[in-house]
């Protein structure tokens, strides 16, 4: 029962109950959602309403389908996740944290060491807890980590390396520090050797011997000496269930290795912290967080690790694919979801990359973006206030026990050849095909890109960055339409407008944009009244030879045939209409086409006009 609002007014108190009005049976869902579904047109009249169940659901990249609607039986006869700090660790590798929030940490990557030096000082002043530094050839010289760090308490704020080509050297240097600071590392800290992220990406080294060499440094200092980064695939264009998979299969094969070189297994499995993507698909990244530690724990309990090292310490990073080149300030709001899902995914420790990544070494104001971002979800938004807030939510537990089977099947599969090694071939052919896939749905636009597939900003002026020591391989997914813009188109296509703008203005705003993610500027005839109004326009424009009617369906049924014959008498040598009306021209722009090879056709077109 609900307390009136008045009480204490001088006005009679009611009790009302929260839930008058408000209780709804599924069927009543499925009446109202199939209702909506069939005024848009996409359910027809004599569909079951229960129809809608398939009509609204997605299904991600690995298969997996994801209900619109959350219900009670979704969750019904899934395992326990158990408590915050308890195994199977679903909602937690630790009961509370020991920070506010989660661990906001921090990247650099600049090789002027005097710089980083600078933002290093000032990102911990600032709200930044720990740091990760690459270190190398294009990145951080080893040898600057001593002044970098001066002035760093390193008992407080944790360091994390990554240095795939001189893992032990880089190794020796931080170890170097703690003992002339005399001081122990903060929890956290890790030396981050990864040869099978080093064999991933192409660069480094990747004998799996400097995971002993590293862990016999990190041992008696009590900080982790291995990191399963599993960014190494997704930055490649793995899926969620690929990446899960993989990070299994790399945690095994470190495990292995760990106690061969004469660890203990709960030992092994201490040195070891793993690093994971988080992308703006909140819930699958939600879901994915919370299925690694399950998943990880499962090969704890079978590798004979005991429940209080089998915890997964996590780091996860905003994503490098979803960022685009092209219109960087939406990366912003694009690393907010990330990171938000990071955090409500119970990740011990998230990093938000600054917006700029993509187009060169970051700048302090976008450094400052980047840590605020997180400061603001956990002090303003109080998304950290409670241990797995997303726990118990019906589609968010479906979601993590679906990825958790799909990647504990895949995994298996890994094993059963022989483990990673063994299967890299294998495990690339398919990430390959998830590349393929995923470029399917962006050409198509199923997938859109703002501000690059999607609302584009053709005119827009780039902010200049300083160029990395060492390009960052990352197949980011807007790729190919960056390519496109990389190299303008030198002509416009003029927009043969059909009528009064009321008439016009959503066919002419789709194409508009449509061509402007190519990197092809348009011109548009205006309202018009016929066939002459929009020639003389032509003429006026210098007569474009690509030209793209846009009108609504009566004037396409009146006069469109007469226009696309008319402008080919003025000169068009490519005639596209926007929508599907069949009046004689070359080709169409629609919804759910091919964009991108429709816009490399159009480009074709154009130059060969030129």
């Amino acid at each position: 029962m609900a307390s009136d609002p008045t009480a204490g007014s001088g006005r009679a108190a009611i009790e009302v109950p929260l839930s008058e009005g408000l209780e709804h049976s599924q069927d009543e869902w499925e009446q109202a959602a199939a209702a909506v579904l069939r005024k848009a047109g996409k359910l027809a009249d004599d569909a079951s309403d229960s129809e809608v169940w398939h009509q609204l659901a997605t299904t991600t990249l690995d298969g997996i389908s994801v209900t619109p609607l959350g219900t009670p039986t979704l969750s019904e006869d899934l395992p326990d996740g158990g408590l915050p700090g308890q195994a199977p660790f679903t909602r937690g590798s630790v009961a509370s944290r020991e920070l506010d929030g989660w661990d906001v940490r921090a990247w650099f990557a600049d090789p002027d060491a005097e710089r980083t030096a600078r933002d290093v000082v000032t990102d911990i002043e600032n709200g930044v807890n720990s740091l990760w530094l690459s270190t190398g050839t294009g990145a951080i010289p080893i040898d600057a980590l001593a002044t970098i760090l001066e002035p760093v308490f390193l008992d407080l704020a944790a360091v994390v390396l990554d240095a795939p080509a001189e893992p032990v050297e880089a190794a020796q240097a931080l170890a170097a520090i703690l003992d002339d600071k005399a001081v122990t590392a903060a929890p956290g800290t890790s030396f981050g050797a990864d040869p099978l992220g080093a064999l991933i990406r192409g660069r480094g080294v990747t004998d799996l011997g400097v995971v002993g060499d590293v862990a016999a440094l990190a041992g008696p200092l009590g900080v982790r000496a291995v990191t399963v980064d599993a960014t190494a695939v997704h930055d490649a264009g793995a899926s969620d269930v690929q990446e899960l998979a993989y990070s299994l299969a790399a945690g095994v094969t470190y495990l292995r290795a760990l106690v061969e070189a004469g660890s203990n297994v709960d030992d092994a499995a201490a040195l070891i912290d793993f690093r994971y993507a988080a992308t703006d698909e909140q819930f699958p990244t939600i879901a994915k967080l919370r299925a690694a530690r399950r998943l990880w724990n499962r090969v704890a309990e079978l590798s004979g690790v005991t429940s209080a090292a089998a915890g997964q310490l996590q780091h996860a990073v905003t994503s490098r694919p979803m960022m685009a080149r092209y219109d960087p300030y939406v990366n912003m709001l694009r690393t907010t979801i990330a990171s938000f899902a990071a955090g409500v995914g119970g990740a011990a420790s998230v990093t938000v990359l600054p917006f700029d990544e993509p187009l060169g070494l970051p700048e302090p104001f976008s450094r400052r973006i980047a840590r605020n971002t997180s400061s603001l979800l956990i002090s303003e938004s109080h998304v950290a206030e409670v241990a797995d807030p997303a726990g118990g939510a019906h589609a968010v537990e479906k979601l993590t026990d679906d990825l958790a089977r799909a990647a504990w099947e895949l995994f298996g599969e890994i094993e059963g050849r022989g483990g990673l090694l063994e299967s890299l071939d294998v495990l690339r052919s398919g990430i390959a095909e998830t590349v393929s896939a995923r470029a399917l749905d962006i050409a198509t636009r199923k997938r859109s890109i703002t501000g690059v597939s999607a609302f584009p900003n053709l005119h827009e002026e780039l902010p200049q960055r300083r160029p990395y020591g060492e390009p960052i391989g990352v197949h980011r997914y807007a790729g190919e339409y960056e390519a496109l813009r990389d190299e303008r188109a030198s002509t416009p296509v003029f927009l043969a407008s059909m009528g009064p703008v009321a008439a016009f203005t959503a066919r002419g705003t789709f194409a508009a944009n449509l061509f402007a993610a190519g990197g092809v500027d348009t011109v548009v005839a205006g309202p018009t009244e016929g066939v002459d109004d929009v020639i003389a326009s032509h003429a006026e424009a210098g007569r474009p030879a690509v030209v793209c009617l846009v009108g609504n369906d009566k004037a396409y049924r009146e006069w469109g045939a007469d226009l696309v014959t008319a402008l080919r008498d003025a000169g068009a040598t490519h005639v596209v209409v926007a929508g599907t009306a069949d009046i004689g021209a070359d080709t169409t722009a629609a919804v759910g086409q091919d964009a991108l090879a429709f816009l490399r056709e159009t480009r074709t077109k154009l130059e060969v006009s030129a």
